[in-house]
């Protein structure tokens, strides 16, 4: 890649990433319609080395309390609300964690495509409307450990190329009675470990890899990602907390449409 197409690209991983718009379909884009090189597994492990420092960051005292708490929680033998949280957040991890072993290869494969990524962002989209209907009503303050469950399964779909993380987990959690704002946290909450095990399995294969990483332009680009998801989810927790999902899901059902038009043409 030319170093602005990097720039870019860094940029696009770090806007959406925390959105719920599909940060990989923002990526795939490019190389699919303006015929961009892909971007390369060291690019994939620095952007995501950048977003994770962020959403650690952003919540380095939730995750301070539930750390405490957690472990007061064993102490003490008795499941306190933050050990409850923990729990949670580690049975929404497992069926993604389990789905990516056994279909990631075949995903990469065959469902990097333009009609897969406008089909799952028209209907996905959609799906936000009715998770933004469903907020209006309130909610659920805190995601219990069935709920989280149904938001683990759910999470499995955003192995495919623009469904969204992050889309997919709130839209359930709030299909399922759980408030916005809560909702959102526990998304962000639940990348934690889903992006750290990616950057994980990503890392050691760059390790492996023969040739040397290019560890200057990574390094940049890990802290523009990194900073654009910084701010993102500030600003996002923020304009939910007021406006809801709806802007997120016009933006989706906009797009899917340019995506439709592009691959008839």
């Amino acid at each position: 890649m030319e170093p602005w197409q990097a720039a870019f690209l860094a940029l696009v991983q770090g806007l959406t990433e925390f959105l719920p718009i599909s940060s990989s379909a923002h990526l795939v884009i490019p190389g699919l319609v303006l015929g961009w090189p892909d971007q390369g597994l060291a690019f994939d492990v620095a952007v995501h080395v950048g977003t994770l420092a962020a959403v650690l960051l952003y919540f380095r005292r939730d995750l301070a309390a539930l750390a405490a708490g957690t472990g007061s929680a064993l102490l003490q033998r008795r499941l306190t609300a933050p050990a409850r949280e923990v729990l949670a957040l580690a049975v929404a991890t497992l069926p993604v964690v389990v789905a990516g072993f056994l279909a990631e290869d075949w995903i990469e494969a065959e469902l990097r495509t333009l009609p897969v990524i406008a089909s799952t962002t028209l209907l996905f989209g959609l799906l936000l409307v009715a998770a933004h209907r469903a907020s209006r009503r309130g909610g659920a303050a805190a995601v219990t450990v069935a709920v989280a469950l149904a938001v683990g399964l759910a999470q499995v779909l955003a192995l495919v190329p623009g469904t969204s993380r992050s889309g997919i987990t709130m839209t359930a959690a709030m299909l399922l009675g759980v408030e916005r704002t809560a909702a959102a946290r526990f998304s962000f909450l639940l990348s934690i470990p889903v992006i750290a095990g990616a950057g994980l399995l990503k890392g050691a294969e760059l390790a492996a890899a023969p040739e040397a990483a290019p560890w200057l332009p990574l390094t940049l680009a890990a802290l523009l990602a990194g900073a654009c998801a910084y701010s993102c989810i500030a600003l996002f927790l923020r304009w939910v907390a007021r406006l809801g999902l709806l802007p997120f899901a016009a933006y989706r059902v906009g797009l899917a449409l340019v995506l439709y038009a592009l691959w008839l043409a």
